[in-house]
C-alpha cells in the first residue's frame, strides 16, 4: 500500500517537474539557476511547485514589458532600485527554493550512495545520511546561491560572489535540514525502526519528498529574515 502511494506521488511530482522544464525551454527563466530550481523543487512540492510556477514563477514573454521594480523612481530621469524592507511570500518562497533544490539534489545523489556502500558512522547509516547530506546540501545550496547572485552583483568579485553566497545560504540550510532530519529521524526510528526502509524502496523517497516539506517550512522564516536584512537578494 505505501509503495503504491509513493510510486503516485513520485510519478505526479516527476510529470510536473518534466511540465515545468518544457515550459522553461520556451520561456527560459531570466535568472538561469531558476531553469533548473523550479523543475527540482516540483520533484518534492509536486502540483503545489507546478501551481507556483505557473502563479508568479513563470517567465513573461519577451514582447511583454517588464513591470517596474519596487523602490524604483521615475520621472526625475533617474531609475534606481531598493530592497524592500519586507519581502513578500512569493520572493521569500523563491529564495528557500534555492537551498531547497540544493538539498534535494544532494539527497538524490547521496542517499543512493551511503545505502549502496553501506556507509555508517557512529554504528548508525543515519548519521552517516545526516552527515553527507549536510555537506553535500551545503555545497550544492551555496552553488545555487552563488549562480543566483552573479547577475546582480557585478560589484563585486568571484570570491566575493562566493563569500555572499556563503553568508546568504549556510543559516538557510540549517534551517532547512532542522525540519528534513527531524521528519527523517521519525522515519528511521518511529515509523520504521526494523526493518529499516532504504533509498531502494519507493516508500523511503516518499517519506524524503515529505521530509523536504518540512524543511522547507523550517527555512521558510530563516530566509524571510536574511532577505529583510539584506544578507539574501529577494528573487
Amino acid at each position: 500500500m505505501l509503495n503504491t502511494f509513493a510510486i503516485v506521488s513520485i510519478v505526479i511530482a516527476v510529470i510536473c517537474a518534466i511540465t515545468i522544464a518544457a515550459d522553461e525551454f520556451r520561456r527560459p527563466q531570466k535568472m538561469g539557476v531558476m531553469n533548473v530550481v523550479w523543475p527540482v523543487t516540483a520533484l518534492y512540492f509536486s502540483v503545489f511547485a507546478a501551481w507556483a510556477y505557473f502563479r508568479f514563477g513563470r517567465a513573461k514573454p519577451k514582447s511583454e514589458p517588464m513591470p517596474m521594480q519596487m523602490g524604483s523612481r521615475q520621472g526625475d530621469g533617474m531609475s534606481e532600485a531598493k530592497q524592500p524592507p519586507d519581502p513578500n511570500w512569493t520572493q521569500v518562497a523563491t529564495g528557500t527554493s534555492h537551498c531547497g533544490a540544493g538539498c534535494m539534489l544532494a539527497d538524490l545523489v547521496s542517499e543512493f550512495g551511503i545505502a549502496a556502500a553501506g556507509i555508517t558512522l557512529f554504528g548508525s547509516m543515519l548519521w552517516a545520511e545526516y552527515a553527507i547530506d549536510f555537506a553535500a546540501a551545503w555545497a550544492l545550496g551555496i552553488v545555487f546561491q552563488y549562480f543566483a547572485l552573479r547577475p546582480m552583483r557585478h560589484d563585486l568579485s568571484a570570491g566575493g560572489v562566493i563569500l555572499a553566497a556563503i553568508k546568504a545560504d549556510t543559516l538557510s540550510i540549517l534551517c532547512f535540514q532542522v525540519g528534513m532530519y527531524a521528519w527523517m529521524a521519525l522515519t528511521y526510528f518511529v515509523f520504521f525502526p526494523a526493518p529499516h526502509i532504504t533509498p531502494f524502496q519507493p516508500g523511503y523517497w516518499l517519506m524524503m519528498q515529505i521530509a523536504m516539506i518540512f524543511g522547507f517550512l523550517t527555512s521558510y522564516p530563516m530566509n524571510r529574515w536574511l532577505i529583510r536584512h539584506g544578507l539574501k537578494e529577494a528573487m
